[in-house]
């Protein structure tokens, strides 16, 4: 099989002022998928930092009632799940849509798996021949946008655990899009379905996530992870967020604007999307390694995928107070000026 690199991921700003200069303050970065607008946490109480975290119900019952399913687990972010399943499964043959997040992939083959890289249209071609027993899908996914219906998902996953295999569902984005999320479905057997907080909510920092599977397996998970594998800050932030409906409803109407002048700015631009959502635009060109040194000179900093055949710029969200300076620098760095 052939070896793959430690992945890199957008959100280093560092690496782009160490490679291109400037401080900090100088950038616009829209390398990540995550929105500029956080949730307002009040000031932490002083008993959260002081005490072990409790394993209470108030986070689990919040996360239950907004994601609409009882087969819960909360994780120090939905990578700890990407990192353990490879090491809850003995060897076997793994086959991910790609282009997508890399951990998956580099995860997997790290832990001694057999990993293919496949289209969406080539998995039935595999089930049909037998020749996977897990199957992962991010849907929707990222970098591209594609979106799988629910329908055509439970399809592959009937097939896979009919032959003992599972599918792998990575929801990272789907709080936007949330009418094809498989959560409704969680629980049975064969199907694994990992969400975040940290992008819809702008809170990646908190390092809270969540897995959805059958309960044997729930089980295997907290006791491979331990007692208080997330901080009492995360637990407490994370039940504030779920419940407040109110700001979820705006946070959806802010970032739906703000993909819709995405769209608008790239495509006026030159960079028309191949695919959006709400919290990430991607661009394929074969001028992508150049095109973003080019911004990076403009002090953007976006998420560039040079693999293989998948050649592309990855645009997450611009704050509106930063959209002027980003569609002058944009418009610079393709050698134009805005009419």
């Amino acid at each position: 099989m052939d070896a793959v690199s430690q992945p890199q991921h957008g959100g280093d700003l560092q690496r782009a002022v160490a490679a291109y200069g400037g401080d900090l303050a100088d950038w616009i970065d829209c390398s990540s998928g995550i929105a500029p607008w956080a949730y307002p946490l009040p000031a932490v109480p002083d008993h959260i930092w002081q005490r072990l975290p409790d394993q209470d119900q108030a986070l689990l019952l919040a996360a239950q009632k907004y994601y609409g399913c009882e087969h819960l687990l909360a994780l120090a972010g939905s990578q700890v799940g990407i990192a353990l399943l490879p090491k809850l499964r003995p060897a076997c043959r793994v086959a991910i849509i790609s282009p997508t997040y890399a951990e998956h992939h580099w995860q997997w083959q790290h832990a001694g798996h057999e990993v293919s890289a496949i289209s969406s249209e080539q998995v039935d071609e595999y089930l049909e021949s037998s020749s996977i027993d897990v199957l992962i899908v991010v849907n929707p996914n990222n970098p591209s946008g594609q979106q799988i219906s629910a329908a055509i998902l439970l399809g592959w996953h009937k097939r896979l655990a009919q032959q003992g295999g599972c599918l792998i569902v990575d929801e990272a984005f789907a709080d936007c899009a949330p009418a094809e999320s498989l959560l409704p479905h969680a629980g049975k057997t064969g199907l694994i379905i990992l969400r975040s907080i940290g992008k819809f909510f702008g809170l990646a920092g908190i390092r809270l996530g969540f897995i959805a599977c059958e309960q044997p397996l729930l089980e295997e998970i907290k006791q491979a992870l331990g007692p208080w594998h997330i901080s009492g800050p995360a637990l407490w932030a994370g039940q504030i967020a779920f419940s407040d409906t109110a700001w979820q409803a705006a946070q959806q109407q802010r970032l739906l604007a703000n993909q819709a002048w995405m769209i608008d700015t790239l495509s006026e631009a030159g960079l028309r999307p191949s695919g959006s959502l709400p919290l990430l635009h991607w661009c394929p060109t074969p001028d992508a390694k150049a095109l973003h040194s080019q911004l990076a000179q403009q002090k953007i900093w976006c998420r560039l995928f040079d693999q293989n055949n998948h050649q592309g710029l990855r645009f997450g969200p611009v704050a509106e107070h930063q959209q002027a300076q980003f569609k002058t620098r944009l418009w610079a760095a393709l050698g134009n000026e805005i009419a």
